[in-house]
């Protein structure tokens, strides 16, 4: 399955993550990949919100890991842009997220792709041809 979206605004990325967070569900991983400023974040502000969390969702780049709960699910939203090597993604426990009750959301996912389930939602963000243009296509693998 492939979505195309195309984004004008940070408020119409946030509604994409809003709509999408519709068919999540305990255990899925959800893997952002896109260049800086393409809009990742803001897509994790509309997947909290669409999940009933009331905290406004931040990058984690220097905390790594930064978790939601109050909505119907928990969501553990990922930064690996700051990692240096796979050691540092073991010691905070990574296989607890991917296993755990909530939903990962993982910024710049491609950076440890090979640590990620087969099974997942790929979203990748690119710029667009107008200035504030996104262009986000949502892909869910399965295994092979």
């Amino acid at each position: 399955m492939i979505s195309n979206f195309i984004s004008s605004s940070e408020n119409e990325t946030i509604q994409i993550g809003k709509d999408f967070s519709s068919q999540l569900i305990s255990g899925d991983i959800v893997e952002l990949i896109g260049d800086l400023g393409t809009g990742k974040t803001h897509f994790v502000k509309g997947v909290s919100l669409g999940i009933g969390v009331k905290k406004s969702a931040i990058s984690p780049t220097f905390t790594i890991v930064n978790e939601y709960n109050g909505g119907r699910i928990p969501i553990y939203h990922i930064d690996c842009y700051r990692l240096l090597n796979s050691k540092e993604l073991l010691e905070i426990g990574i296989e607890d997220y991917f296993f755990g009750e909530g939903v990962c959301v993982i910024e710049w996912g491609n950076k440890i792709e090979e640590f990620l389930p087969l099974r997942r939602y790929q979203c990748e963000f690119k710029y667009g041809e107008k200035v504030n243009e996104r262009i986000i296509e949502i892909t869910k693998l399965e295994k092979i």
